[in-house]
């Protein structure tokens, strides 16, 4: 099927040569002889053209006008412009404005045949990368949530109200492992800014001087092996989303300077003198309770305020057990696709010991649950016995100095060693299982791995 070319000129006799020039190329083409019939075609006739071939001034009007203005409306072509008197005022708005060129009449029509060629390309190139982009997005439109619980029914409903608001900041808690990543694509990929970038940062991830050096950026010569400019985050993601996983763990001096940047939407890269202006929308996620940590000193009470714009808290997988009967399928259903396996059938002793565990690690550990009982699976049965699902015991209050650590506070330990000190001893008491650790002490397994290689403590790889 051949693409379609739109040729806008007035010289009816130069537009019919144009046109059948075109034609013996395979080109559909249309002709319009002015601003007003091209309008008619593009919007109310809704053809779609590869290339549109202008005329820069028109009776009814100039050209470069004409495209500013429609340029919404349509789909993506290539537009180039022809005229017997160009200026380079035109040839730079022409370009601004996504002209792919600008050539003078009279022009040799081989040397026009190829520039509308290179132009077919160019389109072509584009829609493909928006097709991939459109498909890749739509893996994160509103039913990438799944359940029918009434506690994700009403999620999914403010995922949606919020998405149609131009929100400049938001923090999204929940438990770890409740999907508040997934939510945060979600709230990009179906607002305003879904055709922007999505950055994302696990502030837990990196200690504080890269995680600033990644934010902010840098200069060339900023700091020892900083050998070029380098842009940060808050730059990548300008007309886009930021989102900063774990903010809970950032550091209270970087949380100032992210605090500043968030107010007045300029950024200063380290080793430059000059500020940036940005225009970002931020997402914060974390599983600790923000204001608990607020009073306790650990986090900028008015930079909590200024992200606080909207909230959303995400329900914990016990809270919506109902969903199980969607969730598990599908977790097994991709499961299957991974290992070539075909798991099928789920026994009611299986349903039962599923539905009255209580998730400690959510969406997370039952995606991770139901992978390993589908690799150790011999035949289409799920085999329960992999499943190795046991509720903790119910929390009590009573004290069990097995479960304590003794530390003096006689003054010979500093803040700093204490804080080793407690790192290792947990270390110890889970045969230096980072993973576990973390568990215990209530914190990321990032978070405490940094930890562990700040002191040089000893733990398994």
């Amino acid at each position: 099927m051949p693409d379609t070319l739109l040729i806008i000129e007035d010289e009816a006799l130069l537009g019919s040569e144009l046109a059948r020039f075109f034609r013996k190329r395979n080109w559909d083409v249309t002709l319009a002889r002015d601003l007003k019939e091209a309008e008619q075609y593009l919007c109310q006739q809704s053809i779609d053209p590869l290339v549109v071939l202008s005329d820069m001034n028109l009776p009814d009007g100039n050209a470069l006008d004409f495209l500013e203005a429609i340029k919404p409306k349509i789909g993506s072509s290539e537009w180039v412009f022809a005229t017997g008197y160009g200026s380079v005022a035109d040839s730079v708005r022409a370009v601004r404005l996504g002209a792919y060129d600008f050539i003078e009449k009279p022009c040799d029509p081989e040397r026009l045949n190829l520039l509308i060629e290179g132009a077919g390309r160019s389109a072509r190139a584009q829609r493909r990368l928006q097709q991939q982009t459109e498909a890749e997005n739509s893996r994160y439109s509103l039913d990438a949530l799944i359940g029918n619980s009434l506690v994700t029914n009403n999620l999914r409903q403010m995922i949606k109200q919020m998405a149609n608001v131009p929100f400049s900041s938001l923090i999204i808690s929940g438990e770890t492992g409740t999907g508040k990543g997934l939510i945060a694509r979600i709230l990009h990929y179906t607002g305003s800014r879904a055709q922007a970038p999505l950055i994302e940062i696990n502030c837990a991830a990196l200690p504080r001087e890269l995680l600033e050096s990644e934010l902010f950026g840098y200069e060339a010569g900023a700091f020892t092996g900083a050998k070029k400019r380098h842009r940060g985050l808050f730059e990548q993601a300008h007309t886009g989303t930021l989102f900063l996983d774990e903010i809970g763990e950032m550091d209270l001096d970087l949380q100032t300077k992210l605090l500043k940047a968030v107010e007045d939407l300029r950024i200063r890269r380290l080793g430059s003198e000059t500020e940036i202006a940005i225009d970002v929308q931020i997402i914060a996620a974390t599983n600790l309770d923000l204001l608990q940590k607020v009073e306790q000193g650990q986090f900028r009470s008015d930079l909590y305020h200024r992200l606080n714009v909207m909230s959303l808290r995400v329900p914990s997988l016990k809270e919506r057990k109902q969903d199980l009967e969607q969730l598990v399928p599908l977790f097994i259903a991709d499961s299957n696709r991974k290992s070539a396996k075909n798991v099928r059938h789920i026994s009611q002793q299986a349903w039962e010991m599923i539905k009255n565990y209580n998730w400690p690690g959510n969406i997370r550990e039952l995606s991770n649950v139901l992978e390993r009982c589908v690799l150790l699976a011999h035949d289409e049965q799920l085999p329960e016995q992999w499943l190795q699902l046991n509720n903790p015991p119910p929390n009590t209050n009573h004290f069990n100095p097995n479960n304590g650590i003794f530390l003096p506070l006689d003054g010979s330990l500093s803040l700093q060693d204490i804080e080793k000190y407690v790192i290792q001893e947990v270390l110890n008491r889970t045969d230096e299982n980072v993973t576990a650790a973390a568990r215990m002490l209530g914190t990321t397994r990032e978070t405490l791995r940094y930890r562990v290689q700040k002191y040089n403590l000893r733990c398994k790889p």
